[in-house]
């Protein structure tokens, strides 16, 4: 046994063990089951072209040496992103505890109750600083928080601007420059005229729906954005605010001043620069716009016993049930970042977050102070953090490098800096000796930071915040220890047992991926920094986009999409551009088959594309006589074929090659969904199957954990003819020559957690990845053996073989009173996470065991799930009182004084040996989802309105 091999650690089922479960599913090899379950003319004929495996150890030299190469610089860059102080007990607990990180989206929500009340105080926190009614779970960045509420505001014209076809949208010259270009990827394709200008020159006229206004500016300054709402008002034009979190301690909520919609990022709470991300968008708005909220919304509902539950409320907006008709395609949140950002302000209060924004204003004030007394002429009459100098950005750029300091320079005579939570008066000092010397002039020296407002009164904040309990609690070490710990125990994570789902791909997320995460010389770096701060970083970059394009056969990829929706909207607005440099306008047609992911179809209508579905046969594939028709029928104006490969069913389907070669033939372009390219890596390929673009889920395959609902990256993959269109980014080149617009606020996206990836093909290689993929395949097949009998799988290939995941079918337990949800709650006895429930057949679960879970573990599920299939067999339509319909089973039900259910405490709790072992206990019973949606509760409100709902 190799022990230096990572391999090893990462695919679960040893040698031997794999030699059994081959003899289960009938074959004698696993190549023989590759062979039956691939179609040949798909098969690569050479291996990939990779670098030979790291073992953990020489990975763990090689990326520290990598980090050596970036130099963390004092930075008052600003532009959206600032150094901050994570508290180590949120670094330690959360951020390095897979307890927090390798948990799933709560859809689950009796096993998900300690992330849904972080989610919860998240968007307490949010709803409070900006004044707002309704907040969502978190977004993808601020960037894309102000392009979904442009959209959003677009969506709530009232009927007389729609009739008017009133599309106008006003853009505040001080916002974000990264911000404005996301905008313009977004508007143009949904018929949307971006009109940028001054605040303080807008006319207020019919032809706008909304404005959008930065608060405080790029350049520091804080306007009057109260008279500007006001005016806005009269006016029938809606208002949104990108609003600087930390910024709205000091300032007063625009949500007080009438705003329709205020957005922003949580970074300033404790979360690490990253090089540009993840960090966790926030989005709230008026509770009358909460149909047409983007993302997700935490809601507080109660369960079977009446008591409290929270879950994810209007879950009918989730977009794989929208599909084209859904306001946005975002289906992934910032959790974990979120998560993070929350206990900043639970761990600091109302008090620590006053104490943090005046030391940060001071900061700002005192360094103005000092600069005026040097002669320099500072501009902002109002600010927070953020003071626009006029000088000779040269000379000053070139002392300040040589001092390791970095500032912005928008123009050859302004200087902008922003100070932050960890400026000291060192610091400022510092500062003031670069302009001294810029000035042929003696330092001067401070020697505390002032007190000092300069603010003005009527923009000064007066309203109260973060007053529930939650945030007045846990101020010591201790107790916020304990309640992180409180909460994870109520949650259900990787840490625990396997979690199966099919589509989502949960594998490993090894330690050493993780660990350099925790490194200040990958956390610290801002994404505008030079590049020769960031060499570790490039070289990272690079060669991870070198990776993916050999591992899917193209010739270019772009790590900027900052989640698998973002991709597949990167990737339509890449062939859409590619399309109109042929001058070829007219194509708009995207084709989709029936069973394809939900957020296809939403992607497509944001890149201003029509859908048309194409149909699927009896069994499960795209039906290739329908699709040719309609692309024949649509030859003229086709752009592309949106295809999930293996299919969303879990089928390799061998007229793949056909499919691509008809979109060719009839002018269009094929996107591929990575979403399964964890069954393709090694084995085969987009490129070769014929398709154009993919964007690749690397919170799936390439081992990045989903933090409970995020974060996730989704870069796309292109051929040759689409690599000049790949997206730009207006203060870092990034992309390609004819480069679309921004799809995310930082020029690599995430690029933080672009290191676990790295580290993920760095360790396995070539050989590594290929047996992934076929260990993926073989553990599939092996769940669908020992179901056999006990449970239908729907779909299978021509050999009768799985892919990596199976869809099995639970409807004919009707006849017995027994739904697909009743199967996922008493699954949590068992101490297993429920697979995918009715996706993409109603009814149904689908199951995707992943190559990281052991033969033993995958037995324990298959077991749970034979005897879940007994207990069916003891039930009837008459008789509602057993134990599915009463699943999941707490603690508080087995150990109370009266039991009157018609089976034991035992069969509820222990209904198979191996749970004794190691049980989970639910902390609710089976949540009430619609008394949560008819009665919507958002954030942490007292308990007495809560009793009144």
């Amino acid at each position: 046994m190799n022990t230096n091999a990572f391999a090893l650690r990462h695919i679960g089922p040893r040698e031997d063990e794999q030699n059994q479960m081959l003899q289960t599913i009938g074959v004698d090899s696993l190549d023989q089951l590759i062979y039956e379950t691939l179609p040949d003319d798909i098969k690569l004929k050479n291996g990939l072209n990779l670098a030979e495996p790291m073992t953990e150890y020489e990975y763990s030299l090689h990326i520290q040496g990598l980090a050596d190469k970036n130099k963390v610089f004092k930075t008052y860059i600003g532009l959206g992103y600032h150094p901050t102080v994570l508290p180590a007990v949120i670094q330690r607990n959360i951020l390095e505890n897979p307890g927090w990180y390798t948990a799933y989206t709560p859809y689950q929500a009796e096993i998900a109750q300690g992330r849904l009340e972080a989610l919860l105080n998240f968007q307490t926190m949010v709803i409070e600083l900006t004044g707002m009614e309704i907040a969502n779970a978190s977004l993808l960045d601020e960037g894309t928080a102000v392009a979904e509420a442009m959209s959003l505001l677009f969506a709530v014209r009232d009927r007389a601007q729609k009739k008017a076809d009133v599309n106008k949208f006003f853009v505040s010259d001080a916002i974000l420059p990264q911000t404005l270009s996301v905008l313009e990827a977004r508007a143009l394709p949904i018929g949307i005229e971006l009109v940028v200008g001054s605040e303080n020159d807008f006319d207020f006229s019919e032809g706008f729906f909304g404005a959008i206004l930065q608060y405080p500016g790029k350049d520091g300054q804080v306007s009057d954005i109260k008279s500007f709402i006001s005016k806005a008002n009269e006016n029938n034009i809606k208002v949104a605010v990108a609003a600087d979190i930390l910024s709205l301690v000091k300032l007063e909520a625009p949500g007080k001043f009438g705003a329709d919609v205020v957005v922003g990022t949580t970074q300033r709470f404790g979360v690490p620069m990253g090089y540009g991300g993840p960090h966790a968008g926030y989005f709230a708005t008026k509770e009358a716009y909460k149909r047409d909220v983007p993302g997700r919304i935490i809601g507080v509902s109660k369960d079977m016993n009446g008591d409290r539950a929270l879950r994810m409320a209007l879950q009918t907006r989730e977009q794989h049930i929208k599909r084209d008709k859904a306001t946005s395609n975002i289906c992934t949140a910032q959790v974990l970042l979120a998560v993070m950002a929350s206990m900043y302000a639970v761990y600091h209060g109302p008090k620590g977050l006053k104490f943090i924004a005046d030391k940060v204003h001071n900061a700002a004030s005192t360094l103005a102070e000092g600069l005026k007394a040097l002669g320099y002429k500072q501009e902002n009459s109002d600010f927070f953090d953020t003071i626009k100098v006029k000088a000779d950005a040269k000379a000053i750029e070139t002392l300040a490098l040589e001092n390791k300091i970095n500032f912005f320079y928008s123009d050859a005579e302004t200087v902008t800096i922003s100070t932050n939570e960890t400026t000291s008066v060192d610091d400022v000092n510092a500062i003031l000796s670069v302009f001294a010397q810029a000035a042929n002039k003696e330092a001067i020296t401070v020697s505390e930071l002032k007190e000092s407002n300069n603010i003005s009164e009527t923009l000064t904040r007066t309203s109260e915040f973060l007053t529930s309990d939650v945030f007045n609690t846990y101020h010591s070490e201790t107790e916020l220890m304990r309640y992180i710990k409180w909460l994870e125990r109520k949650d259900l994570a990787l840490n625990q047992s396997m979690i199966s789902l099919g589509s989502c791909t949960m594998k490993l997320n090894a330690a050493s991926e993780m660990l350099p995460l925790s490194n200040m010389k990958w956390s610290s770096i801002h994404p505008f920094v030079p590049s020769n701060q960031a060499e570790g970083y490039l070289t990272v970059l690079k060669e991870l986009e070198d990776q993916l394009t050999e591992i899917t056969g193209f010739a270019a990829t772009s790590l900027q999409p900052n989640s698998g929706a973002q991709g597949e909207f990167a990737g339509l607005m890449v062939i859409k551009a590619y399309h109109e440099s042929r001058g070829d306008h007219h194509r708009n047609i995207c084709l989709i088959p029936s069973s394809a992911h939900g957020t296809n179809p939403a992607s497509a209508v944001m890149a201003g594309m029509k859908v048309v579905v194409t149909k699927s046969t009896p069994e499960g594939n795209i039906d290739v006589e329908d699709l040719r028709e309609k692309a024949i029928l649509h030859k003229d104006n086709l752009s592309c074929l949106m295809v999930t490969y293996p299919s969303t069913h879990g089928v390799y389907e061998s007229a793949i090659k056909e499919i691509t070669q008809i979109i060719h033939d009839n002018g269009g372009q094929v996107y591929m969904d990575g979403a399964n390219m964890n069954a393709q890596v090694g084995l085969t390929n987009p490129g070769n199957i014929g398709a154009d673009v993919c964007h690749l889920n690397l919170h799936k395959t390439f081992a990045i954990p989903h933090g409970g609902g995020g974060p996730g990256v989704g870069p796309i993959c292109v051929a040759k003819q689409l690599v000049p269109f790949l997206p730009g980014n207006p203060v870092r080149k990034v992309g390609g020559t004819e480069a679309i617009p921004a799809i995310s606020a930082a020029p690599f996206g995430s690029a933080l957690v672009c290191l676990i990836s790295y580290g993920y093909i760095k360790m396995l290689g070539a050989e590594g990845l290929t047996e992934s993929t076929k260990i993926a395949i073989l553990n599939a097949n092996y769940i669908k053996s020992r179901l056999e009998g006990n449970f239908e799988t729907l779909y299978s290939g021509e050999c009768g073989r799985a892919a990596h995941e199976m869809i099995v079918d639970c409807r004919p337990f009707k006849a017995n009173g027994i739904e697909v949800v009743d199967i996922a709650k008493r699954l949590i006895d068992y101490g297993f996470h429920a697979p995918t429930v009715s996706f993409p057949v109603a009814g149904t679960l689908m199951i995707e065991p992943t190559e990281s879970e052991s033969k033993a573990e995958i037995d324990r599920f298959c077991d749970a799930l034979i005897s879940i299939r007994k207990e069916i067999e003891n039930t009837s339509k008459d008789d509602t009182n057993n134990v599915l319909k009463n699943a999941p089973h707490t603690l508080e039900m087995i150990t109370a004084n009266t039991w009157d259910l018609p089976y034991t405490r035992e069969a509820a709790a222990y209904p198979l040996e191996y749970v004794k072992n190691n049980k989970f206990w639910p902390t609710v019973r089976r949540v009430d989802d619609a008394f949560g949606d008819r009665n919507l509760v958002c954030s942490c409100a007292p308990i007495e309105a809560y009793a009144e709902a």
